[in-house]
């Protein structure tokens, strides 16, 4: 009667299950993490460590559900400080959020109304204040599901009234630094926002503009044809055309602009009204121009450089006004005619040659600028009184139809600055404007130094991006036209518009009513309170700061004002976003930090790519490729999800779909059944009691220990360097590959049939003990959530929490001499071919699994030696029933043979052959063995079950 064996048998026994259920499990977890302050124990446990790394949270706009770009935000961001405190660094993060400016204000207005209209001004901006607080609550509620840690009870909010007092004491320092200046510049002006713009909040589209050629006729034609050797006769015209693409600007038309060095001829144009018609165009773009003009053959009368025609006058197209030829080096022969209509209103350029030669201060406001805030022109402009600007082009050409003096007219498709909320074109607009100026006390130059020497970019040519935008951005437009903000709080001169000598300190006592009351404090208050006899010559300042330098100061109002970010010697600071971020944040922050103590606010600056679809389309509601990170956590966990941004390359454009996250989750299942596999062997063993020293235990699991340091060192490498996706890539191989494919596959044997305390049992579950404790550590950052539930169910005393710990230290490196690997190396190599033989048995149907087969390696006298010593356990390694070594001159030819496999060692060559066992299976341990059947109470099992069972148990030395 056969005997059941089954309680002789060590099987895997654990409360790790095998199915994650991760949607309905973690948010079990997470109540849990909130129940006991899971962040504020890592805080106050890691609080004496040496050194910190701090990451500073961009913070996102308070506006809206988070979409997949914040949820990558948020997760690498979680990875990044997870994985410092497993380096033993104190990492503490504090999530912030963004609550100014025009969105929420738009979003109020919907419900509400405009200000003036049927809200006053305190109660629109309580309501901004309620609608963002609702934000927040929301957003929060996602990010803490993605499983991110960090002090979500106490974020910093830009605003808090303590936060905006301190952006009012920012502002002060950068004032007493002499950075802030006001002006009349030109600067970019949104219709839709009725505000200027920072050049961070442009954006740039394709655009249909009309593009015409204008004739600006010379007041005196022979003086200008002079210029170039040539006599006219009366009656001629000489012009110099224009080319734009702006035809609204002509209005505000007050010179025209040659390139000094540039080469002009003086050609034969079309005909008006019967007249001769001369043009002066650069030489260089004369065919093109000609050819527009109808004009086949170009007749050049004369040359002169453009600095020769400067001062000569000519006549507005349309208007009464004379138009002077000026110089100005931004004029160049790439496009157009080589001369470019001028309206220092509308142009930065423009602008510059205006200052230059006294334009800016010869015309009214309303000559230079014609156009008020909400794009239309202002009443009095002649002709396009009461229009829209874009409207008005059709009509401007019209316009010039009517006159003679348009030379052509078409359309074209060209890059034009948009606004990156409302996506609707801007315009320039010279309007009084506060700055911080980028060379009055060298900015530019502080900025461009603190890049260079102070920060470590990710990847590394962020630094050539974002020092390319620094070295030619203008001033800084730090003034808005809103009502919900922090105010520019300065006092200036009714007259001199000036700000008050006592502006610093007048700023602080002005913060301190802001941080008790609110920025509702600023517009409550009377001058004379401050001010006193002052009062009467000053009056407040209405505009508002740009957002950009509300969350662009948070280095000064979150990092240097919070005791537990507070930065020592030593300590590193991250800012970690998007790459549109080196326009945006990293710009502020850098610009506001150095104006402000002269540095950088970061060490590093680590930057992702936006998410697009599998076809590496930008996600869009229209196309129907967008996914949620709400819907994924639902389905398939927040670790999945957190997976899928670790393992892809976030320096690029980072692909999702459903697709790509299905494979995610099957590699998170190989990762999950390594674990509970290692975990399931476990079982009954106690580490205090049980654990051998790596160097007694067994060769396959030292090199299991060795594969596992490896793997480690690689690891925390990875992780320093925020190499995520090659952490992921280790641990997937390392699981799949030295675990999946091998280790665990030959260790089952010795595991399930061992006697429970025997040293061949006792020493795999020292390796898997301490690969599982190293495993938990490796995924901790990116699975957090697999992780904690590994982390209670391994043996041993531990605590609550593997945020707790650090790197695992209990690998060795026993088997790292380039000898022992190579050993390894050829062995595995041999196994291989082993593999591919049985491989094709199986395929054929002659044996079943590889236990059925015995093999034979045949090998030169040198590679037998090697083995030798380890011989009689290679079975156990093949997971054969026999293997033997044989010499290689016992093989007869086998060429053409395909009951053989080569191997190609270095120096070597290996042939393995393989047939059928004759021998009985062993119900136990399932090898076959010619001695199964010659033991009467065990007629069943093998020698060695029977040893296993009865006797004092097997002895293994390697395998």
């Amino acid at each position: 009667m056969s005997k059941d064996y089954k309680d002789t048998i060590n099987l895997p026994k654990t409360d790790f299950a095998m199915k994650a259920d991760l949607a309905r499990r973690e948010p079990a977890m997470l109540a849990e993490w909130e129940r006991v302050d899971r962040y504020g124990e890592i805080q106050r446990r890691t609080a004496a460590r040496e050194r910190a790394y701090i990451l500073h949270d961009g913070p996102p706009y308070a506006n809206g559900v988070i979409h997949i770009g914040h949820a990558v935000n948020k997760i690498l961001k979680d990875v990044v400080v997870k994985s410092k405190l497993l380096a033993g660094l104190r990492s503490p993060y504090v999530p912030g959020w963004d609550c100014h400016g025009l969105p929420i204000e738009v979003a109020v207005e919907k419900e509400i109304g405009k200000v003036g209209q049927k809200v006053d001004a305190a109660t629109f901006r309580r309501k901004c204040r309620e609608y963002a607080e609702k934000q927040i609550d929301l957003q929060r509620a996602d990010f803490k599901r993605l499983g991110v840690l960090g002090d979500w009870d106490h974020p910093y909010r830009t605003m808090d009234h303590r936060y905006e007092a301190d952006i009012i004491r920012a502002l002060a320092k950068i004032h007493a630094n002499g950075h802030v200046v006001r002006g009349f510049k030109p600067v970019h002006w949104c219709f839709d926002c009725a505000s200027a713009l920072a050049e961070a909040e442009i954006e740039y589209a394709d655009k249909v503009s009309p593009a015409i050629d204008v004739a600006y006729d010379a007041r005196d034609p022979r003086s200008l044809a002079a210029k170039f050797g040539v006599s006219i006769a009366d009656g001629d015209i000489v012009t110099v055309p224009i080319w734009t693409t702006t035809p609204w600007t002509l209005p505000a038309s007050v010179a025209v602009t040659l390139g000094p060095e540039l080469e002009y001829a003086l050609v034969e144009g079309p005909a008006r009204g019967g007249k001769r018609v001369l043009l002066v165009v650069a030489d260089a773009l004369a065919p093109a121009a000609l050819a527009r003009y109808g004009v086949d053959e170009v007749q050049v009368l004369g040359r002169a450089k453009g600095s020769a025609l400067e001062n000569l006058v000519l006549a507005h197209p349309f208007y009464e006004r004379d138009i002077p030829l000026l110089l100005g080096d931004h004029v160049s022969a790439e496009d157009g005619t080589g001369a470019v209509h001028t309206a220092p209103g509308h142009g930065v350029e423009d602008f510059a040659v205006g200052q230059k030669y006294g334009l800016v201060d010869r015309y009214p406001a309303s000559v230079l600028n014609p156009i008020g805030g909400n794009g239309v022109y202002l009443p009095g402009t002649p002709i396009v009184e009461g229009q829209f600007i874009w409207k008005a082009n059709d009509a401007v050409v019209d316009l010039l139809r009517e006159r003679g003096v348009l030379l052509a007219a078409t359309k074209i498709t060209h890059s034009y600055p948009h606004c990156w909320r409302h996506k609707s074109p801007v315009a320039f607009r010279t309007t009084p404007q506060w700055f911080i100026s980028m060379e009055k006390e060298g900015l530019r130059a502080t900025a461009l130094k603190a890049i260079r020497d102070d920060v470590d970019w990710f990847p590394a040519w962020g630094e050539e991006r974002i020092a390319g935008m620094i070295a030619g951005r203008p001033d800084w437009c730090i003034s808005r036209q809103r009502t919900w903000g922090v105010p520019i709080a300065l006092f200036v001169d009714k007259a001199t518009q000036q700000p008050h000598p006592r502006s610093v300190e007048l700023m602080e006592q002005v913060a301190q009513r802001v941080e008790k009351d609110g920025v509702d404090a600023w517009y409550a208050l009377d001058p004379a309170e401050l001010l006193g006899a002052d009062a009467a010559n000053y009056e407040k300042v209405t505009d508002i700061l740009d957002v950009w330098f509300d969350s662009g100061t948070s280095h000064w109002c979150v990092l240097d004002q919070r005791p537990e970010l507070a930065r020592k010697p030593g300590d590193e600071v991250m800012y970690l976003e998007g790459s549109d971020q080196h326009r945006g944040w990293f710009h502020s922050s850098l610009l506001t930090s150095a104006a402000m103590s002269g540095h950088a606010p970061y060490d590093a600056v680590l930057t992702h790519g936006f998410t697009v679809d599998a076809q590496g389309r930008k996600m869009s509601k229209s196309l129907g490729n967008v996914i949620a990170p709400q819907k994924v956590v639902d389905t398939l966990g927040a670790d999945v999800l957190r997976l899928w941004v670790a393992s892809t390359d976030y320096r690029n454009e980072i692909a999702v779909s459903d697709e790509i996250l299905k494979r995610v989750a099957d590699s998170y299942r190989r990762i999950r059944n390594t674990a509970r596999f290692l975990l399931g062997n476990l079982d009954g063993f106690d580490p205090a009691r049980d654990l051998l020293p790596v160097a007694d235990c067994l060769l396959l699991d030292q090199w299991a220990v060795q594969q596992a340091y490896d793997v480690q060192q690689a690891v925390v490498a990875a992780y320093a360097r925020h190499d995520f996706p090659e952490v992921v890539a280790r641990v997937q191989n390392f699981c799949t590959n030295e675990m999946g494919a091998l280790y665990l596959d030959i260790t089952k044997d010795r595991l399930y049939t061992m006697p429970t305390d025997s040293r061949g049992r006792r020493s795999a579950q020292s390796a898997m003990h301490r690969i599982v404790e190293s495993l938990v550590r490796w995924i901790a950052p990116i699975l957090s959530f697999t992780a904690e539930e590994i982390w209670p169910l391994i043996p041993g005393r531990r605590d609550e929490s593997v945020m707790f710990e650090t790197w695992y230290d209990g690998l060795a490196a026993t088997q790292g001499s380039p000898e022992q690997r190579r050993w390894w190396a050829d062995l595995l190599a041999i196994r291989s071919g082993a593999a591919r033989l049985l491989e094709g048995m199986r395929a054929a149907g002659s044996i079943g699994a590889s236990l059925q087969a015995e093999v034979v390696v045949h090998a030169d006298a040198a590679t037998r030696a090697r083995y030798a010593e380890v011989a009689d356990e290679l079975r156990f390694f093949f997971i054969t029933s026999s293997l033997e070594l044989a010499d290689l001159a016992a093989l007869p030819d086998p060429d053409g043979r395909t009951d053989v496999q080569g191997v190609e060692l270095e120096g070597a060559q290996v042939w393995v052959g393989a047939k059928p066992s004759d021998a009985r299976k062993c119900i136990r341990c399932w090898h076959y063995r010619p001695d199964v059947g010659t033991h009467a109470e065990h007629p069943e099992i093998c020698g060695r079950c029977i040893e296993n069972v009865d006797g004092a148990g097997e002895m293994r030395r390697w395998f």
